[in-house]
């Protein structure tokens, strides 16, 4: 299955609007970003020789994320610093390649989204060749990790119970009971490829009816929860599915391209012992370890830096 890198919505935590100006990018920064007081955001100082500057978009995933990559570094010996809640892809990759962000934690499919809107994703390898193909020479992409956040098709509690669905079923497994169910997601996701239009012609999905929600915010959450509607597009690491035990059907033909884990980084302020350390962590963290860590600071309210430090731990990676 190809599906283009177009996103089925518009995903306010991880894809940049490519047409948003810089400017624009600038002043929604302006007076967020933990380690930046200038009125530029794009004016940043390049990292000091020997620290390496792991920085954040401004969701809390991508925090949790940095402080897994910048505990991970430290316990390698190197010199971190952070700069937390950059704000859209636009400003972040802008410090990225002018040096004053060595590390950021990236989701590949959509960052080729960000760099080539008419790319076809055929594999998480495509995508990624595809990525360093499109990045500013001074920027690549390590080892990408089995952890993704992207759309799916989510059951709640009720449905899964009924129709005998688990989280090794597939949507495939969903196309008898879909006539008997009402789907949820923002409005554009009836009309798209990534949406109900690929579930019919992908899966042979044909849902009893479609109810216009948020793009898998809280709208779509409670509709879910409370059995407004059945099946809902979801992202999938989003800590609602462990507080309401909603089920996640797996995408073997990658309908919804490709979104994993990837770190972004500054060719020149990475040593070779700090590659080893951020692929170590790719090598570890899957979609449900990432579930996991994102219900403890978002459900649980803990601090990310506390839980980054404690999985690293418990995966012998400090």
């Amino acid at each position: 299955m190809t599906s283009t890198a177009k996103s089925s919505r518009s995903r306010t935590r991880h894809t940049g609007a490519a047409a948003v100006a810089l400017t624009a990018a600038a002043a929604l920064l302006a007076g967020c970003s933990s380690g930046d007081s200038s009125d530029n955001p794009l004016a940043g100082e390049k990292a000091k020789a020997g620290t390496v500057v792991v920085g954040s978009n401004n969701f809390a995933e991508s925090t949790l994320l940095a402080d897994i990559y910048g505990e991970a570094l430290k316990a390698k010996g190197l010199e971190v610093t952070y700069k937390h809640n950059i704000g859209s892809r636009e400003t972040s990759y802008g410090l990225m390649k002018n040096g004053s962000v060595t590390v950021l934690p990236e989701y590949n499919g959509s960052l080729l989204a960000y760099l080539d809107p008419e790319a076809e994703q055929k594999s998480t390898e495509a995508v990624n060749a595809a990525v360093k193909a499109k990045l500013d020479k001074k920027l690549t992409i390590l080892q990408s990790s089995p952890a993704e956040d992207k759309d799916s098709v989510t059951v709640n509690a009720e449905t899964a119970k009924k129709y005998k669905l688990t989280s090794s079923s597939t949507l495939a497994d969903l196309k008898e009971a879909a006539p008997d169910l009402v789907i949820g997601g923002s409005p554009e996701f009836q009309t798209r490829q990534q949406g109900l239009k690929g579930l019919k012609s992908v899966y042979g999905l044909e849902f009893k009816s479609f109810k216009a929600l948020d793009a898998g915010g809280p709208l779509t959450q409670a509709a879910l929860a409370q059995n407004t509607v059945q099946a809902a597009d979801i992202f999938t690491t989003d800590p609602t599915i462990v507080k309401e035990k909603f089920v996640v059907l797996k995408d073997p033909e990658n309908l919804f391209g490709f979104a994993n884990v990837t770190p972004l980084v500054n060719k020149s302020g990475l040593s070779q012992k700090g590659v080893d350390a951020l692929d170590a962590v790719s090598a570890e963290l899957d979609t449900k370890t990432l579930l996991e860590l994102d219900a403890q600071v978002q459900l649980q309210k803990k601090d990310p830096l506390d839980v980054a430090k404690a999985w690293l731990k418990s995966a012998g990676l400090a």
